[in-house]
């Protein structure tokens, strides 16, 4: 995890703030001049991400052209995937000894907290073993049936019963269809290691603009 993140992007145009509280004697009309980025500017997850892409390119990593958060290093038998989220790094490869010089380098550019190997990025679990490496996302879907009010739910043998269909044209729309919209969207994260609900959720994610009761 990189602390702080947004501090590190330097800012390229003209941005001025009011003067904080606190802040010595200033004259009417003053302002501030950002030489870099604070928490809150629109600009500053953008300006982040292209140092921290600068410095890994700087490291020999190459960026993925079809999903920019991936970087890969390759070279001679050495191999290391880097993935990048806001502020969260997940780095794994063949070889611990570059690991760790890819650590070192950017504690030196960054404040950097190193909790050593993954257990959890991203609502997805990381189990190892000696068959290899297992992911689940069984926190991740006890909070969904917590906050859907459905934890006392009895589980049953397929996501849709046969021949279901959503086409109640009498159903009454629902009083908050934000809650429906923002469980759709989380049951299709959910559907990356449980692709058996994947179905089900398309069904249901076609009705987001105007769901009812009957959904």
């Amino acid at each position: 995890m990189l602390i702080m993140s947004f501090l590190h992007g330097y800012i390229f145009e003209e941005v001025y703030m009011k003067p904080p509280q606190g802040c010595a004697k200033t004259l009417p009309g003053q302002v501030c001049s950002f030489k870099r980025f604070l928490y809150g500017p629109k600009q500053a997850s953008r300006q982040w991400n292209c140092e921290l892409t600068l410095k890994l390119l700087q490291f020999c990593f190459l960026q993925s052209t079809h999903y920019p958060c991936l970087f890969i290093y390759c070279k001679d038998d050495v191999f290391l995937a880097l993935l990048v989220y806001m502020d969260d790094v997940l780095l794994s490869g063949n070889s611990d000894e570059i690991i760790q010089t890819v650590k070192d380098y950017l504690h030196q550019l960054f404040t950097v907290k190193d909790i050593g190997q993954a257990r959890y990025f991203l609502g997805i679990e990381l189990a190892r073993s000696d068959d290899g490496l297992y992911i689940n996302q069984r926190k991740y879907f006890l909070d969904l049936l917590h906050d859907a009010g459905l934890s006392t739910s009895k589980p049953v043998a397929t996501p849709l019963p046969r021949d279901c269909r959503f086409d109640d044209q009498s159903s009454p729309l629902l009083a908050d269809p934000d809650k429906f919209r923002r469980l759709v969207g989380r049951l299709l994260y959910f559907g990356f290691t449980r692709p058996d609900v994947t179905f089900a959720t398309q069904q249901l994610s076609q009705f987001v603009q105007a769901p009812t009761e009957q959904h």
